[in-house]
């Protein structure tokens, strides 16, 4: 498949339609047709404040259709309502649920939490990540919670309350900034990138171009070295983005291992074979394939070894 004929089947950036081809071949095509104009709306159930049985029958007293998932009992896809309609039930004003992507769903999947254990979330805002690996927990970890964006900083202090989150500092600084000091058991790097992942076709064109890309992956290498430093012997890091370049990606995770003391640890076949996937061309990662109901996601999970 040429250049031109990817281009022509969606109105994606010229060097994201070069990226995909050359990565993906013929499966460049069936990426380009997974950017729809609008995906479902999709929620979790925010477990701090009340269970899944609960919500499904609030959700059904509301005359709002539901559709479960097999890898989370605690997501949520609504195929007719839309979020204007959710943010209007008193169960949302509550904080009960929280409105998410699935596949911003997988990365706290991958943590194995436990009671006083010390989580950092490296990029936070706005929130849904920490409030999930809370949630998961039962609230029983110490959180710290960093963002350095002022607007996004406050925003993420409003939804980390509204969902009852407690035992949580939040430091509005950029995490790169951390003293070399602290130490946590467990790391959620969800770095920037440039979302190559989620393009929606009726959305603003979005910038992307070789030499952004070479800058933001600077970043993530720099955050991911960061993180490691940061991290407790034994402690776990997920690192993901919402990109599905191996540059950003792949690479990265790759210039971690390069350093020396951690190792990759396998995204389980249990969660990662009932998603839609793309080829990884670093084994025991997971990049989910963009369609009608994911995003395009990628996350892998690093164990500091020494």
């Amino acid at each position: 498949m040429t250049d031109s004929h990817l281009a022509a089947a969606a109105p994606i950036p010229p060097y994201l339609t070069a990226a995909l081809a050359q990565r993906f071949g013929p499966l460049a095509e069936e990426i380009a047709g997974g950017y729809p104009e609008r995906r479902p709306v999709s929620l979790r159930v925010n477990t701090l404040k009340t269970d899944a049985a609960s919500m499904k029958a609030a959700l059904t007293e509301a005359g709002i259709r539901f559709e479960t998932l097999p890898w989370y009992a605690d997501a949520l896809v609504l195929p007719e309502a839309g979020e204007g309609e959710v943010r209007t039930l008193p169960l949302y004003s509550a904080g009960e649920i929280y409105l998410q992507s699935l596949s911003a769903m997988v990365p706290a999947l991958l943590f194995d939490l436990k009671r006083g254990e010390s989580v950092l979330d490296m990029a936070a805002a706005p929130g849904g990540k920490s409030i999930q690996m809370a949630a998961l927990s039962g609230g029983q970890i110490s959180l710290t919670v960093c963002e350095r964006d002022p607007i996004r900083f406050d925003r993420l202090k409003s939804n980390l309350a509204l969902q009852g989150v407690r035992n949580v500092t939040a430091l509005r600084q950029d995490a790169r900034e951390l003293d070399d000091f602290f130490r946590f058991s467990h790391i959620l790097l969800d770095a920037p990138c440039s979302g190559s992942g989620t393009l929606l076709l009726s959305g603003k064109p979005r910038r992307m171009e070789a030499d952004w890309v070479r800058r933001l992956t600077r970043t993530q290498t720099a955050l991911i070295r960061k993180a490691l430093r940061l991290l407790s012997p034994g402690g776990d890091l997920v690192y993901a983005t919402c990109s599905i370049l191996e540059e950003e990606n792949e690479n990265v995770v790759r210039a971690a291992l390069s350093g020396g003391g951690c190792e990759l640890l396998p995204v389980p076949e249990a969660l990662s074979g009932q998603l839609p996937t793309l080829p990884v061309s670093l084994e025991g990662t997971l990049c989910i394939r963009p369609t009608a109901l994911y995003e395009g996601f990628f996350a892998a999970r690093l164990r500091k070894t020494k």
